[in-house]
């Protein structure tokens, strides 16, 4: 399937536009487009533009709430609970790591669970969030069943990714998002819109068998067997038990009824440096860090180290300049009044 490319700031403004016709303030509209644009620029297609009809369907049908009005409750000097009041979960996370650093900056760590909110798109941006204000962010989220548990053939937990963020002085910061399956089910997806085979490695049958077809795709496998399912449980007591919210088999499904809540719960924590150590020479340091991984001999068929994050910043600063490419279906769905 051929690809559409769109300047950033045209694909932004469409996305805009269909959330706010599904009912959606501008402003949260705004967010949410803000960080799907930021998964695409990225690279991360999975969490991009193409979710956009997900969320209208849900806005649509009531699966969402338009116009939520957000509660935040300090329960000690550096935590908090902030309650979505099932919003875009973007929105949500946004405003939940904005009030973790708030409270990092008074008292050197910020930790905030979210309840009442919804998937939110690529962890990565608020990871990013964090590191922008030179601070240490980490974020995780629970989804619902979609992860066979290593040993077994049925679904249990989510993809239920985590983030880190870490700034530098003068590079930019490292940022670490990544699943605890092999690959998010926004990978699956994606596949299925572009028509091409994926590895046998990202997911199981109804048989519980590896395939390579995306649209026979069931559950998706654990990164690293018993390593990805161990972090995916940490995850949903992070996100799911810590917060109060569900886990695993018990967390509303994102596709079937479009109108019920889903009630996911995420966490935030933001740390400031300075509280361990001299705050400019971590900085210094982690650059220090970055230019002697960018000094290692590279492997045979690399052509340099990238600590993580980094070749999507390559890529993004790519688009940024020539586009974002968007399958022709994704396109002509954001296209259409």
């Amino acid at each position: 399937m051929t690809d559409v490319i769109v300047a950033h700031h045209q694909l932004k403004e469409l996305v805009g536009k269909k959330l706010t016709k599904a009912g959606l303030r501008q402003d949260h509209a705004t967010v949410v487009a803000d960080v799907l644009i930021h998964a695409d620029l990225r690279g991360v297609s999975s969490h991009g533009v193409l979710r956009t009809e997900h969320y209208v369907k849900r806005l649509t049908e009531g699966g969402l709430n338009p116009s939520p009005q957000f509660s935040i409750r300090d329960t000690t000097s550096s935590a908090a609970v902030f309650d979505g009041d099932d919003g875009m979960g973007h929105v949500v996370v946004k405003e939940a790591m904005s009030h973790a650093i708030k409270l990092a900056n008074k008292n050197g760590i910020g930790m905030v669970t979210a309840i009442n909110s919804s998937h939110c798109g690529a962890l990565s941006y608020f990871a990013q969030q964090a590191a922008q204000h030179k601070m240490i962010g980490m974020v995780m989220t629970h989804t619902d069943k979609v992860v066979v548990p290593f040993g077994g053939a049925d679904p249990f937990f989510g993809t239920n990714p985590i983030a880190f963020g870490f700034p530098a002085l003068e590079h930019k910061p490292v940022i670490l998002d990544m699943a605890t399956s092999n690959v998010a089910f926004g990978k699956v997806l994606h596949a299925r819109e572009a028509g091409t085979s994926i590895p046998s490695d990202w997911g199981v049958d109804g048989n519980g068998k590896p395939t390579t077809d995306p649209h026979k795709v069931k559950a998706l496998l654990p990164f690293a067997g018993p390593k990805g399912y161990g972090l995916a449980m940490v995850v949903d007591v992070f996100s799911g038990l810590l917060a109060g919210a569900a886990f695993g088999p018990h967390i509303t499904a994102m596709y079937g009824d479009y109108s019920k809540k889903r009630k996911l719960g995420h966490f935030l924590c933001a740390i400031n440096p300075a509280i361990f150590t001299d705050h400019d020479t971590f900085l210094a340091n982690m650059d220090q860090m970055i230019k002697e991984l960018h000094e290692i001999t590279p492997a045979e068929g690399f052509s340099k180290v990238m600590v993580p994050g980094e070749p999507e910043q390559v890529k993004e600063e790519m688009r940024l300049r020539e586009g974002v490419p968007v399958t022709e279906t994704v396109y002509d769905y954001l296209s259409k009044e």
